[in-house]
């Protein structure tokens, strides 16, 4: 018997296919030739869900009953190569940001690390691990934690070092700032450098960082303040309920950054209410 019977509440919604389907480009024959029919793009896409959300090696897939391995694997390289995944999310915060709204007001950016036994691109010695290989991911949400932005690098890079790249993948476009709506943007002391300061007024952000040496007491102390980096913290612990990007096993640095994507849509359509 599968791993798998029935649906356990990760397969892709009708509604959400729906708005998937378009985006998906035409299948390759299969390299050697077979006459047999390809697996449908929908199973292949709950198989790579079902990957991402458990973190299973992708040769799991042959015992879920759900797709083989080997086609999965192959629709997954297929679309990460033709920006799918990213693609998925960007249309995903436009119908957010349609049905909701994007807080820009008040954003926030924070960078996490995770280990990369296999290392690859964009890896690099993890100074909190033993010098291990491990990677960073560099988010940016708007105030209510919707990630808008997601870059990666080796474990080793300072936070504040993907700053400008972590801005500049935004993948949708970003209102224009004015004197009535201004958009701040969140940090720790981590990005309490000059640097930062100077970036942050170059993409016309108002920079509210956390001094190195600054008592939390202080902040606590001042009339009307109120914290808002704990948003981009929750949204690392929302991304990290995807089990498959907990740890790095990717080499192409292009597979794993398509995988934070997935999960940065998925968590952007929930949020529209068309998923789950």
């Amino acid at each position: 018997m599968g791993l798998v019977a029935g649906d356990d509440g990760w397969r892709i919604p009708d509604e959400l296919w729906a708005q998937m389907e378009p985006m998906l480009p035409p299948g390759k024959p299969h390299p050697l030739g077979c006459h047999n029919p390809p697996v449908p793009g929908r199973v292949a896409m709950n198989a790579i869900l079902f990957v991402l959300r458990t973190g299973c090696q992708w040769n799991a897939l042959e015992g879920t009953g759900l797709c083989s391995s080997s086609a999965a694997h192959r629709w997954f390289q297929l679309w990460a190569n033709a920006g799918v995944f990213l693609e998925f999310w960007k249309r995903g915060l436009l119908k957010y940001d349609r049905l909701v709204g994007i807080d820009w007001s008040w954003l926030a950016m924070d960078g996490a690390m995770t280990k990369a036994p296999l290392g690859g691109e964009k890896t690099g010695p993890n100074p909190t691990d033993r010098a291990k290989d491990g990677v960073k991911r560099s988010v940016l949400t708007e105030g209510a934690g919707i990630p808008i932005s997601v870059a990666i690098d080796g474990a080793n890079r300072n936070d504040f070092k993907m700053a400008r790249e972590t801005i500049e993948c935004i993948p949708m476009h970003r209102p224009r700032v004015t004197k009535d709506d201004p958009q701040g943007l969140c940090l720790d002391k981590g990005y309490d450098y000059q640097e930062v300061r100077d970036l942050l007024r170059e993409f016309h952000f108002t920079a509210h960082i956390r001094a190195r040496g600054e008592e939390a007491s202080r902040l606590k102390k001042r009339a009307g303040f109120k914290a808002r980096r704990w948003v981009v913290e929750r949204t690392h612990s929302w991304m990290n309920r995807f089990r498959r990007i907990l740890i790095r096993w990717e080499k192409k640095a292009q597979n794993y950054l398509a995988l934070l994507h997935f999960v940065c849509g998925i968590i952007t359509w929930r949020a529209a209410g068309l998923f789950g």
